[in-house]
């Protein structure tokens, strides 16, 4: 049975173009009878029948799998007119050499997106022009260059090459991404090739780090080593990328497409594509929960449990399965649709299950229980025990920020201590792996400096930031700028409440609907927007989202009726309304918790 998304245009008439038919002449009541065969039908109470309006027929979606292969707008015909991956060719033998004026429009904003690389806003430009139809103004002739880190993981090779090219090829810029990747700026196309050269001799890349494909695969910072994780999915992220990423059957989806695993909750999985979470099987043992269908932006929706349990030696076949179940029924038509859960939303995790496993598996997945839900996020600041015997320390730069000189002196750092292992976070953390006990305290002292805290406060810990005005043609107003001022500004004006604080409260701001920060699930969420100064100008400013959570009670923030902020009224309200938290809570209560309840003077 297919639903009413997946039903295609019919040869059916419609009422409307039906002949009309001739009228029968009316019989007397005695001329009338009653077919023997036909029993009379019998009165009934009911009043009478309501005239229903005639079913509206809708437009088909564009699902390849049920025979719609012309593309439906721009970005599908591009995609058909030349596969993205191809364009790395003409960006090594043409585009290096030509320079950025000599790069053709539809491989500039599109197909580089295959390769990691989007054009970064003209400096000069606030708010006011953030929008498509400026977008021959915004378009500096630089780009943002995201390297793909799946799982997070570097040795320090890997990490002094990072740093390396941020010094010579990104005027020394380096953020932390919360998809735990590295995002350069300033990028000139004649320099790519060498870039690729450099990264790829280290076994880094780019391939897909943007794009309507798989994007890097979330995982633990921790994986292999947690005394926390039910199992270590390791191989298994290793197998999917060098099975599927960069491969052209799975490099045209209808849109992006994330993935998180990991042996413990660790990975946000309710806001993934598809996520594979660790879990214990009364009979099987340890092995992976699969989720599906998640995602935040102008219409979040979270995960659903498919109800199975997957084995660590199936999770790469069960992804492809995934994948391309997304890529055969997924919606082409809008691109505002395109996402696996808008699929998810109509057909139910029902049918999803059934044509994943008769059509593409081809066979029944096992049963499963759900993991147990933790009570906060799991970041992994701070000092942890291994399971080899050594330590892991956490670190926490103010909303990712780092550059390619504190790269490269965490690289001699970790090399002092002996250790060769760093990992990225999804909360735009950095964690060094393997640090003896008695080495422990002196890589603190010797990153502090650098802006990088083991010991950090709440409000340096719990607030994250996308890359905002800065450089992001998206967006509407400064995030991570703003952050490293915002961060010591809290520290200084809550410093009398830290003692009394004994649950996070994290604050994530976005500057655009899309939520690259996960604004919508922040204790304190902030979307950037123009806003009315009450003078009748537009500034930069931000819609607030309150009590958003993942975890223990998953759920997208509060929204208060035209409560927004200027930008720089967010010291004064982040004050004001944790102060209303810590006077009114309970014993015990989180923010998410309070904010559910509170009176919405009080979170104003």
């Amino acid at each position: 049975m297919t639903s009413s998304t997946d039903a295609g245009p019919t040869d059916q008439p419609t009422p409307e173009s039906q002949p009309e038919r001739r009228a029968r002449p009316e019989r007397p009541a005695s001329e009338r009878r009653v077919r023997p065969d036909r029993p009379r039908p019998e009165a009934t109470t009911t009043g009478p029948r309501v005239r229903t309006g005639k079913p509206v027929r809708r437009k088909a979606e564009g699902q390849w799998a049920l025979g719609y292969r012309e593309p439906l707008n721009p970005n599908e015909q591009s995609k058909k007119d030349d596969n993205p991956l191809n364009v790395r060719a003409r960006i090594e033998n043409i585009y290096a050499k030509t320079g950025f004026d000599g790069i053709d429009k539809g491989d500039l904003r599109g197909r580089f997106r295959w390769w990691g690389l989007y054009t970064q806003r003209e400096q000069g430009y606030d708010g006011t022009w953030t929008g498509d139809e400026n977008i021959d103004l915004l378009e500096a002739k630089y780009f943002m260059m995201r390297i793909r880190c799946d799982a997070g993981a570097l040795n320090l090779a890997q990490l002094r090459t990072l740093g390396g090219i941020s010094t010579e090829f990104a005027r020394d810029t380096a953020d932390l991404s919360d998809r735990e990747n590295v995002q350069y700026h300033w990028i000139e196309v004649e320099n790519v090739p060498e870039i690729w050269k450099r990264i790829e001799a280290v076994g880094l890349k780019t391939t897909e780090a943007c794009g309507d494909c798989p994007r890097v695969v979330l995982g633990s910072p921790l994986a292999g080593e947690s005394l926390d994780e039910v199992i270590d999915p390791t191989p298994a992220i290793e197998e999917i990328v060098r099975r599927y990423i960069g491969k052209k059957e799975y490099s045209n989806l209808p849109r992006k497409f994330k993935t998180a695993i990991s042996g413990q909750q660790d990975v946000v999985h309710e806001i993934n594509d598809v996520a594979f979470v660790g879990v214990v099987h009364p009979e099987h043992g340890p092995g992976l929960d699969l989720w599906v269908g998640g995602g935040l932006s102008t219409n979040p929706m979270l995960a659903k449990r498919v109800g199975v349990w997957v084995p660590l030696d199936e999770v790469p076949d069960v992804w492809e399965a995934v994948v391309s179940v997304f890529r055969d029924y997924g919606y082409r038509r809008l691109r505002t649709k395109a996402r696996l859960k808008f699929l998810i939303k109509d057909w139910g995790i029902e049918k999803f299950r059934q044509v994943l496993e008769d059509e593409y598996l081809k066979r029944k997945l096992i049963d499963g229980p759900a993991p147990e839900q933790p009570t906060k996020p799991i970041d992994h600041v701070g000092v942890q025990r291994l399971r080899n015997g050594l330590n892991a320390v956490g670190f926490s730069p103010i909303a990712g920020r780092v550059s390619g000189t504190v790269l490269t002196k965490v690289a001699d750092a970790v090399e002092r201590i002996g250790s060769d292992r760093v990992r990225f976070t999804p909360y735009q953390k950095l964690i060094v792996l393997d640090v003896p006990d008695d080495k422990v305290d002196a890589l603190i002292d010797e990153l502090e400096p650098l802006g990088l805290q083991a010991r950090p406060s709440l409000w340096r810990r719990n607030l994250m930031a996308c890359t905002g005005i800065e450089f992001c043609k998206l967006s509407f107003a400064e995030t991570r700028k703003r952050s490293q001022a915002l961060v010591p500004e809290l520290e200084e004006r809550l410093a009398d409440l830290n003692a009394q604080l004994d649950v996070p409260i994290t604050i994530n701001i976005n500057g655009c609907p899309n939520s690259c920060a996960r604004s919508q699930i922040a204790d304190i969420g902030f979307k950037g927007q123009l806003v009315d100064d009450g003078t009748g100008n537009q500034v930069e400013g931000f819609q607030v989202h309150l009590g958003g959570s993942l975890g223990f009670d998953s759920a997208f923030g509060r929204k208060l009726r035209q409560h927004k902020v200027t930008t720089g009224e967010l010291g004064d309200y982040i004050d004001r309304v944790v102060r209303n938290f810590v006077k009114q809570r309970s014993d015990g209560e989180r923010f998410a918790q309070w904010a559910v309840r509170a009176d919405e003077a009080d979170l104003r």
